[in-house]
């Protein structure tokens, strides 16, 4: 058994949807489900603002097994990848997992940039309030050393 910290977002078409689609593929493996926050994108600004989400998961996946399910998920939302940080139906994200490390290009763990990110961070600290992220800290002080102007909790969508 491992428990994974997974980040899902949404920002093409009914996002909303697209992420409920994430909580019903992990639903036997659920823990928690963060609420949701809308954000402005990071890497890749023009396009539109993601609807994003961290579910908390226990079973009996590895890391690989998180990340296959993920990328099953986000294959039957239709997502196309054309460009790294693009516009996405769906994009599942395996962020740690039991604090295993991972320099597998096809896997790093924990996940890069997780570190710097309010789309992972700020609702991940809803949902576990004493989070660490490995190698990075404790979560409550990463998110104080964010900008969270580009952040906004949206308690009118419910995933669950």
């Amino acid at each position: 058994m491992t428990r994974a910290v997974l980040s899902i977002g949404s920002n093409l078409g009914d996002r909303a949807g697209f992420l409920r689609q994430a909580v019903d593929g992990f639903a036997g493996f659920l823990v928690a489900v963060s609420p949701v926050y809308e954000t402005a994108p990071w890497g890749v600004t023009d396009q539109d603002d993601f609807l994003n989400a961290v579910l908390l998961v226990s079973g009996p996946c590895d890391e690989w097994g998180w990340l296959r399910r993920g990328q099953a998920l986000e294959d039957a939302s239709g997502r196309v990848r054309l460009r790294r940080w693009g516009p996405r139906t769906l994009d599942v994200d395996v962020v740690t997992v039991d604090g295993v490390r991972s320099d597998d290009p096809s896997l790093l763990l924990p996940h890069p940039g997780a570190h710097e990110r309010a789309t992972v961070l700020v609702p991940w600290l809803d949902v576990e309030p004493d989070a660490v992220l490995p190698g990075h800290g404790r979560v409550a002080d990463l998110v104080a050393g964010l900008d969270l102007s580009g952040v906004a909790r949206r308690d009118d969508v419910r995933l669950t």
